[in-house]
């Protein structure tokens, strides 16, 4: 009885915050509901038809380029960083400090930063390229860009969660098995792939599974940047949810929305306890 009384508390702050606002926000996805008009009439599953039909596989496709490329570039850079900082340079502690401030910065101020670095008119990447012959770019405003510029922001934010992340699992890999295998005669390139990725595999999968998660149905950094524009080019469920609630004003296509969004999610987490289960079995 003490231990139930220990939960409830808990419990019931999740049923209020988030297990109430999920449950409705599902239902509502089959009526006919609007976020200024009183009543709603019951559809079914017309709710979901009309969202499947309209550009569903659009924002399918553009939250799988923005999730896959937050998702990769971080990894490769934060694995690149944590390998050198595993090593014995000078100073590494206080690199790893100073790589960590992207991660610790809130995504409106990471969002107002890059905003900034990507103007059209005084922004720094202009100022970069300019002198290397390349003209002038409205980096967010124009579609052929605007999703590379989203991805970069994020990337600049996520790759230090990653280098922490593979920094702990390397220094968790024995030495002795480099040290013999160097005796062997094996090569940096093939320690690394023989003995490094083996070693934290079960990390690396962790690490891109929950990351990809996170990135699936990220929102600030892609509504402050670009709102999902221009013309839609970086719209992702997030924000297709929140404009066509909001602005729109019809909570059953935002609702049916957000349903089958929460099915591609479940199957993501599903993937990720299975994996989470194996790794323990291990």
């Amino acid at each position: 009885m003490f231990a139930v009384l220990l939960v409830v508390p808990g419990m019931a702050l999740m049923a209020v915050v988030v297990a109430y606002p999920l449950v409705s926000a599902l239902v509502t996805a089959f009526f006919r509901q609007s976020l200024v008009l009183p009543g709603r009439e019951f559809v079914g599953f017309q709710n979901i038809v009309d969202v499947l039909q309209d550009d569903f596989l659009r924002l399918l496709w553009q939250t799988l380029v923005f999730t896959l490329g937050t998702t990769i570039a971080p990894f490769v850079i934060g694995f690149a960083l944590a390998l050198a900082l595993n090593t014995q340079i000078r100073g590494s502690k206080v690199f790893r400090g100073l790589m960590l401030i992207p991660w610790l910065v809130p995504g409106v101020v990471v969002s107002f930063l890059w905003m900034w670095i990507f103007n059209a008119n005084y922004g720094v990447m202009n100022a970069i390229l300019e002198p290397l012959g390349v003209s002038p770019q409205a980096w967010l405003a124009q579609p052929g860009t605007a999703m590379f510029a989203v991805i970069v922001a994020k990337t600049w934010q996520s790759f230090p969660w990653m280098m922490v992340m593979l920094l702990a699992g390397l220094q968790t890999v024995p030495k002795e098995l480099h040290e013999a295998a160097e005796m062997d005669g094996a090569g940096t390139v093939r320690r690394f792939f023989s003995i490094t990725v083996p070693q934290i595999g079960g990390i690396i999968g962790l690490v891109l599974l929950l990351e990809f998660i996170w990135n699936f149905q990220h929102f600030d950094i892609i509504y402050v940047l670009t709102g999902g524009g221009p013309a839609g080019s970086t719209e992702t469920f997030a924000t297709s949810v929140y404009e066509t609630a909001f602005h729109g004003f019809d909570l059953g296509h935002a609702g049916a929305l957000g349903l089958l969004w929460l099915i591609l999610l479940m199957a993501l987490v599903v993937v990720y306890v299975r994996f989470s289960e194996r790794g323990e079995k291990r």
